[in-house]
């Protein structure tokens, strides 16, 4: 593909209204449907758009959140693809998982699942957003014959390939914990404490908010208004469920999947204050896949929630480059 743009988008103008998510409670929306995984997990899936598009876009939320973190991509992609969202194990309104299941590879597999059960054939884009990309990347090394061939582009938007706990305090701690053969303790005493954390949580309180706050947006993105949205979306989320999938990130290393994601056009989003997945992790990934890189100043980690117009233009412009691109076997 040849391009590895290392390009930064100038400050966007203010973006719109903050989206009314859809509620977790209550009926399923129409086009819901649920796909069951070969370990007996029950998937949540909505298809939206036209059944007969000639193009799939399959988007993964991020850790903690839902597919409705979505919903203003959801607007702007209707017309041009036909849309498969689905909750992550443990998220939404997906079934649990066993705790040894709570891992980047076993959601890579729920992505080939998916994908095998609503999109069975005919082109399809992949798009993740932080753990959804992670899993987007697993697929890519679990699967390899599918990329360049039924998945014929990526758009991976705040996230990494592997390395997030490496450096800081918190990558020193883990090491220190894993030198002295503590990790698997620390980790089971994480799982035990949750429950008991769960019972005593208090959502949508100033301290969250502030949590939110620090470690989801950045330096100019973080509009009242849209802290409480993600608060509230995350915050549906149980402790369990955070303290389960919690060790996967610390091995996480999808590295072997990137030569097989440069066999098809991709775009990389980054934001220049993302504390959780910095933009040096999505700029490692657009050189290794000659990806269009996307970095977007002064946004944080939820940037497809605050800077909706520059995601949804990158992401449009990706599905030009797919229409325009020959197609190729893997």
């Amino acid at each position: 593909m040849g391009r590895v743009p290392t390009d930064s988008l100038p400050t966007p103008p203010p973006s719109p209204p903050v989206p009314v998510l859809p509620p977790l409670t209550g009926p399923p929306p129409p086009g819901s449907r649920t796909v069951r995984t070969d370990d007996g997990v029950d998937l949540h899936v909505e298809v939206d758009g036209d059944e007969d598009a000639p193009l799939t876009v399959v988007l993964s939320h991020g850790f903690t959140a839902r597919l409705a973190e979505w919903e203003l991509q959801r607007t702007a992609l209707r017309d041009r693809a036909r849309l498969v969202l689905w909750d992550q194990r443990g998220h939404g309104r997906s079934g649990w998982t066993p705790l040894t299941q709570a891992t980047i590879d076993r959601t890579g597999r729920d992505l080939g699942q998916v994908l095998d059960a609503v999109a069975p054939a005919g082109p399809v884009v992949l798009a993740g957003h932080s753990m959804g990309g992670m899993s987007v990347l697993a697929l890519a090394r679990q699967r390899p014959e599918l990329f360049g061939d039924r998945v014929v582009g990526a758009f991976l938007l705040a996230t990494s390939a592997g390395g997030l706990v490496e450096t800081g305090v918190l990558g020193r701690l883990v090491k220190l914990v894993r030198r002295v053969g503590l990790l698997p303790l620390y980790l089971r005493g994480v799982q035990l404490a949750a429950p008991v954390l769960e019972r005593l949580r208090w959502r949508g309180s100033p301290f969250g908010r502030w949590f939110t706050r620090r470690l989801l947006f950045g330096r100019d993105d973080a509009e009242p208004a849209r802290v409480r949205l993600v608060q509230r979306l995350l915050e549906e989320t149980p402790y369990p469920v955070v303290a389960a999938f919690y060790a996967t990130f610390l091995d996480h290393d999808e590295s072997a999947a990137l030569e097989v994601l440069a066999r098809v056009p991709v775009t990389v989003v980054a934001a220049t204050h993302d504390r959780l997945t910095p933009a040096a992790h999505g700029r490692r990934i657009a050189e290794a896949v000659g990806a269009e890189l996307v970095v977007v100043p002064g946004a944080g980690h939820s940037v497809n929630l605050t800077r909706t117009e520059v995601v949804d233009r990158a992401f449009l412009d990706l599905l030009d480059r797919v229409d325009a691109a020959p197609r190729r076997a893997g």
